[in-house]
């Protein structure tokens, strides 16, 4: 009975659960750990002389927390915003620091068990993503959904080379004050610690 016992135990470490979540017509899915919690989408402030997707900021309860169209990313048309349509507020690590950022989805779907072999190798051809923004691929019914790791496709190194490159763009543009320029460097800073997760 204690052999039983501590096998099942051990069979529940070896399961990790996934949110998944509809982008363009595909389903994708990122760890449940790295979800805080899932939001309507609703008021988000665009940012001039951003990249195409980031889709802006939001105000969470006081802290600014920048918005990723991964359609746009992933060379799709840019998301509309429906009924459905809900931001997956996720948190990173940004040398060394947590770091909380927004994945616009068109609708989140459900909450799947994986087991390490149940982790398939991505295609390095035929799929929309990068390969290196992918953990491996699962089946979700008759298709399959692509794991994203959140680590490297929510990586901040290209929002933090930004503010450098928007005071540039500003020189040459006369008539146009800083204070038009928003230092991104805000927007990616840590969420404070009383945040807690609500996605189930």
């Amino acid at each position: 009975m204690q052999i039983q016992e501590e096998m099942k135990r051990e069979t529940e470490k070896q399961v990790q659960q996934y949110l998944t979540f509809m982008i363009g017509g595909e389903e994708y899915a990122v760890n449940l750990l790295k979800v805080k919690e899932i939001i309507e989408y609703d008021t988000v402030t665009e940012i001039p002389k951003t990249p195409d997707w980031v889709r802006g900021v939001i105000n969470l309860r006081g802290n600014v927390v920048p918005v990723i169209d991964l359609a746009v990313k992933f060379r799709l048309p840019a998301s509309v915003a429906g009924k459905l349509t809900c931001i997956v507020i996720t948190e990173i690590e940004c040398e060394g620091e947590p770091t909380v950022m927004g994945v616009m989805a068109d609708s989140v779907r459900q909450v799947i068990d994986l087991r390490q072999e149940d982790i398939e190798v991505p295609p390095t051809f035929g799929t929309r993503v990068k390969v290196n923004y992918l953990l491996g691929m699962a089946r979700s019914g008759k298709k399959f959904c692509l794991l994203l790791d959140t680590e490297k496709v929510l990586s901040t190194d290209e929002l933090l080379e930004l503010p450098d490159s928007l005071e540039a763009g500003s020189e040459s543009e006369p008539g146009e004050t800083q204070s038009e320029v928003l230092d991104l460097r805000d927007s990616v800073s840590p969420e404070n610690d009383s945040t807690e997760a609500t996605a189930e």
